[in-house]
C-alpha cells in the first residue's frame, strides 16, 4: 500500500463511519498521512480524527476509535494504534507495501506524486507575484511547476524580468509590470508558520532573500544557477559560487544527478546482461530509501502548499543519499546469474531514477542519463 492508497483508505474509513451513522461529518477530499512524529509508532500517522472532531461534535479520541475499527479491516494494514489526543498510527504489511510502492512509481514514472486535475483544487487559481529579482522569479517559476503538479492552476507575474533570466535560467512568467496597489494580500515564503493553502484568487507575494552577484549567478548556467537559488530556504541567502559546478560529494546537486545517472546506467547494464526490472520482495535494502520514496507525494503537496521548492530540493538530496549505496548492489557480481532478487532491485533502482528525474524536472533542472 502506497501513501496515496493509504490516504484513500483513511477517507474510505471516514465514509464507512458516516454511512454507519457513527459520525455525522462531510467526508474530506484529502487525508494527510505522514511518518509518525515523536511518541508515534508504525509506518504512518494521520491527524484526521482531530480534523473531524469539531464538526462531529465528539472528542478527537472518540472519533479516532471509530475510525480505527474501519481502518483495521483494510487490506495491507496490520495494526492501528491510537496515541496522544487522537492520532491514528498505522502499521502496514511491509513486504506488500514495498512491492506496491515500487510498482506504483514505475507505473507513474516521473509523474509519481502528481495529483490528477480531477483530484486537485478544481477551478482554483493561485496568483504568484514577485519583484524584479532573479531569485524571486526562479522561485515563483518552480513553485508554479509544483503547484500545477498538484492540480492547481497558476498565474505568475513579475514587476520586471531581464532577458538573461529567461535565456540562461529558463524562467517564464505570464505577465510583467508593477503590482496594482489595490491588491493587499502579502504572503511571504518565510516564516513557515505564515504560509499555507491560499484562497482562490488571492495573490501571493514571492519574496525570498535576494541573490547577490547576478553576473556570477548567470555564469553557473541554467541547472546549477537554478539549484543555487532553489536549494536554500527562502529566508537564507543563497551562495552563487562555483561550488555548484564541481563534481564532488560535497555538491548536493551533483549527488542528486549522479544518483539518477547511476540508476539509468543500471537499467542499461541490465539490458546488456539480458534481464529487466520486475517488482518483487526486497532484502537488505535500507528502509530509509523506501521511506524517502514513499514520502515523495507528501513532499510535493507540502512544497505546493507552502510555495517552497527548497523542500523538494532537499528531499531529492535525501533520496539520492539513501540510494547511492544501494545502486552499487543492483547488478549481479562475478559469476552470479540474474535472479528474481536482481530484477526486484533493478525495479527499485528504476523507481529511484523516476523520482529524481521527476523532481528535478519540477525544479526546471535537467536529469542527464550520463554524468
Amino acid at each position: 500500500m502506497t501513501p496515496v492508497e493509504l490516504s484513500r483508505a483513511v477517507l474510505h474509513a471516514v465514509r464507512r463511519a458516516v454511512d454507519a451513522g457513527e459520525l455525522s461529518v462531510a467526508v474530506p477530499t484529502r487525508a494527510v498521512v505522514a511518518p509518525p512524529g515523536p511518541g508515534g509508532c508504525g509506518d504512518y500517522a494521520t491527524s484526521i480524527a482531530l480534523q473531524l472532531a469539531r464538526p462531529a461534535g465528539q472528542p478527537p479520541f472518540r472519533v479516532a476509535e471509530v475510525l480505527r475499527s474501519h481502518l483495521a479491516e483494510a487490506d495491507g494494514i496490520t495494526d492501528v494504534v491510537l496515541t496522544g489526543p487522537g492520532f491514528l498510527n498505522i502499521s502496514l504489511d511491509r513486504a506488500a507495501t514495498d512491492v506496491g510502492l515500487v510498482r506504483e512509481i514505475l507505473r507513474r514514472g516521473p509523474r509519481y506524486g502528481y495529483v490528477d486535475a480531477a483530484e486537485g483544487a478544481e477551478g482554483r487559481v493561485v496568483q504568484l507575484r514577485c519583484p524584479r529579482d532573479p531569485r524571486a522569479v526562479v522561485v515563483a517559476d518552480a513553485s508554479a511547476r509544483i503547484l500545477r503538479s498538484q492540480g492547481t492552476r497558476v498565474r505568475v507575474s513579475a514587476e520586471g524580468i531581464e532577458p538573461a533570466w529567461t535565456s540562461v535560467l529558463g524562467v517564464t512568467v505570464d505577465a510583467v509590470g508593477p503590482v496594482p496597489a489595490e491588491l493587499p494580500v502579502e504572503v511571504r515564503p518565510a516564516p513557515v508558520d505564515a504560509v499555507g493553502p491560499v484562497p482562490a484568487g488571492l495573490p501571493v507575494d514571492v519574496r525570498p532573500v535576494p541573490a547577490v552577484a547576478s553576473a556570477e549567478l548567470l555564469s553557473l548556467g541554467r541547472d546549477a544557477g537554478r539549484w543555487a537559488l532553489l536549494h536554500p530556504a527562502a529566508h537564507d541567502r543563497p551562495r552563487t559560487g562555483v561550488e555548484h559546478l564541481v563534481q564532488r560529494e560535497s555538491n548536493p546537486l551533483f549527488r542528486v544527478r549522479y544518483a539518477h545517472a547511476r540508476a539509468r546506467a543500471a537499467a542499461r547494464n541490465a539490458a546488456d546482461l539480458g534481464f529487466t526490472a520486475a517488482p518483487g520482495p526486497l532484502t537488505d535494502v535500507e528502509p530509509g530509501l523506501l521511506a524517502a520514496l514513499a514520502d515523495h507525494p507528501r513532499v510535493l503537496a507540502a512544497a505546493a502548499d507552502h510555495r517552497a521548492p527548497d523542500r523538494l530540493a532537499r528531499h531529492l538530496v535525501t533520496v539520492a543519499d539513501a540510494a547511492l549505496p544501494f545502486l552499487l548492489t543492483v547488478l549481479p557480481r562475478g559469476g552470479e546469474k540474474p535472479s528474481a532478487a536482481h530484477r526486484a532491485r533493478l525495479a527499485l533502482a528504476e523507481a529511484v531514477g523516476a523520482v529524481l528525474a521527476g523532481g528535478l524536472a519540477l525544479l526546471g533542472i535537467d536529469a542527464p542519463d550520463h554524468l
